[in-house]
């Protein structure tokens, strides 16, 4: 497992377990973001997405995150997020990505399980810490595999018809 052990609300312990088994179908290459300020869980998550074939870069909070992503000419096809994070949080941070990348899809990590209700795009998901390698392959190939809306067009659910 990947993450936080929680007790009464704070942080305790960080633990990795790798599971074994056939991943091949959740690998990628995909150019992926991690922004996390836990080194442990930051460095665990990184190893784990550039074993599966994806393309990462990491940071540490969100203004690191905006300047990675600028430095990568705003060409990413997924954030992984914490969304507690030093400074702006990682929905505010998600936000400002989008603005210059329209169809970047995004994955948050929360150790805090009030945090992942509601409030999520059809492009968001939230993955619980701790979590394991295997399914943060799977959540991240998920939100990769999602149709994003394009920049200009609408969705069906935007569309005058669906809404009469």
């Amino acid at each position: 497992m990947i993450g936080e052990n929680m007790i009464g609300g704070e942080a305790s312990t960080l633990e990795a377990v790798f599971e074994t088994g056939p991943v091949a179908r959740l690998a990628g290459a995909e150019k992926v973001l991690v922004v996390e300020d836990e080194k442990f869980v930051r460095d665990v998550a990184c190893e784990v997405l550039r074993s599966a074939g994806y393309e990462v870069l990491h940071a540490i909070s969100a203004t690191e995150a905006a300047s990675v992503f600028e430095h990568s000419l705003c060409d990413l096809d997924l954030l992984v997020t914490d969304l507690v994070l030093p400074g702006e949080n990682g929905r505010v941070l998600a936000e400002k990505l989008r603005q210059k990348n329209p169809a970047l899809r995004v994955l948050f990590i929360t150790g805090y399980p009030s945090q992942m209700r509601g409030g999520m795009s059809e492009r968001e998901n939230c993955l619980g810490k701790p979590f394991s390698a295997a399914e943060l392959l799977r959540r991240a190939r998920q939100a990769l595999d999602r149709i994003a809306p394009q920049a200009g067009r609408m969705t069906l659910a935007e569309s005058p018809a669906r809404r009469s």
